[in-house]
């Protein structure tokens, strides 16, 4: 077919680049295959759904999604057609042929990618053959108690089925199929073993036992070269699906991760160097006005306000203009996530900001789900009194219009003793009696089924941040996740962020971290680490994360105490910025977001495709890199105007107003000037990397 075709190394500017030329994909289908194709259990389903409309828009009617069927998702997310490529109906007619219930349609998400969905329980019967047929691709076996595994291997041989009659049916056509996580594993190990020609592409988002490893709070990246695999996972009774994951690595073609902290994981626990590091994108779009971003951050911080208003009622003597919002979100996995540095910190700012008589008060969300019983009555309460208020304010501001008006008319000022009568006043009286609480605003919004054992509740206890009157740190534990509907704080989870001033993500264990690059292409700055795929990723294209809103944490190289520390000094700095400041940041924050566009980081995917074909048919494609891709050259500078951090500018106590913006600095800042500069560095080619070259790849020293 088509010989000779190549990915070549030219110079430009005297650096090495990529030029990947177009895939033929006329010639070609592809097809990405995950346990979350339309069926979301975590961050893979957000990559695979962002994803799609860049891919789908390349690749167009050969491009195709496998995932496993539930009605419920069928129902609401799936639009049922008839398969327009020939190989494709005829391989789901013959395999409904064969009893199976395989469905097909346009997933209604952006890029509408077609999918084929395979019904696992109508399918269960072949269970035990198919267990055969495993241990003889691979010697894996599989206990009959682990339901997850079993299901993973229906899934994974109706997979392997399928592909078996597309290529049967491909008429020339070549066959690229992507694998996401050990749950699609077993498809690639059994098309492996059957000797279909198809070229295999295995993508590890994180490791089965690093999950394990670090969530049991072993120091994970300082002894990453001295655990012992098949003890570990042996003792945690998931050595199978270790087996499962393994294998499904060494018979891919190709090996790609998200991260090149995931890279040097899986080196370790896998026993193979990922070929390519794809870094996770999102499909950002830009709004036709510059600021829009801005006036959204404005509005649903408002929203947020009055849920503040009503959560502190009786306790709301601090400034709602001069107050912070930072929050948390994702899995609740206290150490993982960074939930426990992220309090120890909080304690630390609280103090600071006590010790200096700060005028600023900080209210931290955290949005990590936990089993709960329902709403606490006193939150609820809360709301309940802030609407009550606001009714009664809206009553007397009508009355009050209205005596107003009617005086004018006659041309009189009116008496202020006779538009406010008696009434009005106690009508106040009793409004104002009925704002008065004896007790603290609660530090949780729901009750909690373990509360006497719960992580963050008992790390709050610890550190005495119980909402009191003289704390500057405020803090609430929303044990759900965000929700329009709730009558709480309605409001979805891209409003929420919006309306905040800070993301802090300290996570320990994070192969990629998509909660602060959600953040950044938002326009909302974010605290992450440098044992986040994120983390690493700013590191390596940005010249000075913080100038662009992103705060690094070292938790790979520091001690925990230091760690802490660190991320108490990002706390206080952003505390001491003036309102003008935190606008220049978001604006810069927001520029980065091309950075993370699936535009520019979906040409790591099409380099592990050329890759995957050149090794599967070497005699059809080609590759011949002249020397190793490099990111060296690629680079945000850092801004030559107004820093974000007022620390070498300002006082150090965090008492600044906006009427402290000084006339020099607006003549250091010009934002067209350094907007126009960052898309110009944007569109310097940064180029495909395995690791950066000359970068010694070190464990960390310290447990975090």
């Amino acid at each position: 077919m088509l010989r000779g075709r190549s990915l070549s190394v030219t110079s430009l500017g005297g650096l090495p680049v990529w030029e990947a030329e177009r895939l033929p994909v006329e010639d070609l289908l592809l097809f990405e295959v995950s346990w979350e194709v339309t069926n979301k259990v975590g961050g893979i389903c957000t990559v695979i759904q962002t994803k799609a409309k860049t891919t789908a828009d390349e690749w167009g009617e050969n491009y195709f999604l496998i995932g496993p069927y539930f009605e419920h998702n069928m129902k609401t997310q799936v639009e049922q057609c008839e398969p327009a490529n020939d190989a494709v109906r005829k391989a789901v007619d013959a395999m409904n042929k064969h009893g199976c219930q395989v469905h097909f349609g346009r997933w209604l998400i952006e890029g509408s990618p077609y999918v084929v969905l395979f019904d696992i329980s109508s399918s269960a019967w072949n269970l035990d053959r198919w267990k055969g047929d495993f241990w003889e691709a691979c010697g894996v076996g599989i206990p009959h108690h682990d339901r997850e595994a079993n299901d993973m291997l229906i899934f994974g041989s109706l997979t392997a089925w399928f592909l078996k009659e597309v290529t049967d049916h491909a008429d020339g056509k070549h066959v690229i199929a992507q694998f996401h996580e050990w749950q699609a594993g077993t498809g690639l190990i059994l098309s492996r073993a059957r000797k279909l020609p198809i070229a295999t592409v295995f993508t590890t988002h994180a490791t089965l036992l690093g999950r394990y490893l670090c969530a049991a709070n072993i120091d994970f990246y300082n002894q990453l070269d001295k655990f012992d695999i098949d003890k570990e996972a042996g003792e945690r009774q998931i050595y199978h699906r270790y087996c499962m994951e393994r294998a499904s690595v060494h018979c891919a073609h190709v090996f790609t991760t998200v991260s090149e902290i995931t890279a040097i994981e899986a080196e370790h626990m896998l026993k193979r160097k990922p070929d390519v590091v794809t870094p996770n994108g999102l499909n950002v779009k830009k709004f036709s006005a510059v600021h829009e971003f801005q006036n959204l951050h404005a509005m649903y911080k408002a929203r947020i306000q009055d849920f503040v208003r009503g959560h502190f009622y009786g306790h709301l003597d601090f400034d709602l203009e001069k107050t912070l919002f930072l929050f948390i979100a994702g899995r609740y996995e206290f150490s993982n996530k960074g939930a426990d540095i992220f309090l120890e910190s909080l304690s630390r700012l609280n103090f600071l900001l006590r010790m200096h008589k700060s005028n600023v008060t900080v209210v931290v969300f955290f949005i990590m789900p936990a089993k709960t019983n329902n709403f606490n009555v006193e939150t609820l309460k809360g709301q309940a009194v802030r609407k009550q208020l606001w009714d009664t304010v809206h009553c007397l501001k009508e009355k009050f219009g209205k005596k107003l008006y009617d005086g004018l008319l006659r041309g009189e000022i009116p008496d202020m003793n006779s538009i406010l009568d008696r009434d009005d006043l106690t009508i106040m009286k009793r409004a104002i009696f009925s704002t008065q609480r004896q007790s603290l605003p609660p530090v949780t919004t729901h009750n909690m089924i373990d509360d006497s054992t719960d992580p963050i509740l008992s790390t709050i206890r610890r550190i005495g941040l119980f909402n009191n009157r003289a704390d500057r740190v405020k803090v609430i534990l929303h044990p759900e996740f965000l929700s329009s509907t709730s009558p709480l704080l309605p409001m979805d989870y891209e409003e929420f962020v919006r309306g905040c001033h800070l993301g802090v993500f300290p996570s320990y264990y994070e192969p990629w971290g998509y909660t602060p690059a959600e953040c950044t292409v938002m326009g909302i700055p974010s605290v992450t680490t440098n044992l986040s795929g994120f983390g690493c990723f700013v590191q390596e294209h940005v010249a000075d994360p913080t100038a662009y809103g992103i705060y690094i944490v070292d938790r790979r190289f520091r001690s925990p105490d230091d760690s802490c520390n660190q991320l108490t000094q990002f706390l206080y700095g952003f505390c001491k910025q003036s309102r003008r400041q935190r606008i220049i940041q978001r604006n810069r924050t927001e520029r980065l977001s091309d950075l993370l566009d699936w535009r520019y980081l979906g040409r790591y995917y099409q380099h592990a495709r050329h890759l995957t074909l050149s090794r599967a048919f070497p005699d059809k494609f080609h590759l011949e890199p002249t020397s190793p891709p490099t990111t060296d050259g690629f680079k945000y500078p850092r801004p030559s105007s107004v820093p974000p951090s007022p620390s070498g500018s300002q006082a150090s106590s965090p008492q600044s107003s906006d009427a402290e913006d000084e006339e020099d600095e607006d003549e250091r800042y010009d934002e067209e000037e350094e907007a126009e500069r960052d898309r110009l560095n944007i569109k310097s080619p940064f180029s495909l990397n395995h690791f950066p070259k000359g970068k010694k790849k070190l464990h960390g020293e310290y447990k975090n």
